[in-house]
C-alpha cells in the first residue's frame, strides 16, 4: 500500500463535472447527521490507538481487573486505567464492581465485530 502519485490521484478524479442529479439527492437523504458522524469518527480514533487495541483484544477473550490487563499488556495499572477511561467514556468497554476490584468487559458483541473486521481486513490483503 503506496503512497499515490499526483498522477494517479488525478486519474482517479471525474473528468467532467456533471454530477447525476438524482443519485446525488438519493445519497443526501441517507447521509447520517453530523452528530452521528462526530460520535462515529470518535470511536475509530478510539481505536487508531494501539494500547486500546490491546485492551479490546485482551478483552475479546476474557473478562478482566484492570490488573490482569496490566498484567498481560506488560503496562502500568495507570496506563491501562487511563485507557479504559476513554473506551468506557465511547461505551467500548463497560465493568462490574466484584469486591473491591472492577472487572472489564467489552461493552457488547459490536466491539468485538468493528474488531474482528479489521482484522480480517488487515489479514486480508
Amino acid at each position: 500500500m503506496g503512497i499515490k502519485t499526483n498522477r494517479e490521484n488525478r486519474e482517479a478524479e471525474c473528468q467532467i463535472i456533471c454530477p447525476n442529479g438524482n443519485i446525488v439527492n438519493k445519497v443526501k437523504r441517507k447521509l447520517l447527521n453530523d452528530e452521528i458522524i462526530i460520535e462515529l469518527s470518535d470511536i475509530f480514533k478510539a481505536l487508531s490507538d494501539p494500547t486500546r487495541l490491546k485492551i479490546i483484544n485482551a478483552l475479546s477473550n476474557s473478562e478482566l481487573c484492570v490488573c490482569d490487563i496490566a498484567a498481560a499488556l506488560n503496562m502500568s495499572q495507570s496506563a491501562i486505567s487511563h485507557q479504559l477511561r476513554t473506551l468506557r467514556n465511547l461505551r467500548l468497554v463497560k465493568y462490574r464492581k466484584e469486591g473491591k476490584s472492577a472487572i472489564y468487559s467489552l461493552d457488547d458483541d459490536h466491539i468485538l465485530e468493528l474488531f474482528n473486521q479489521g482484522l480480517e481486513h488487515v489479514k486480508h490483503g
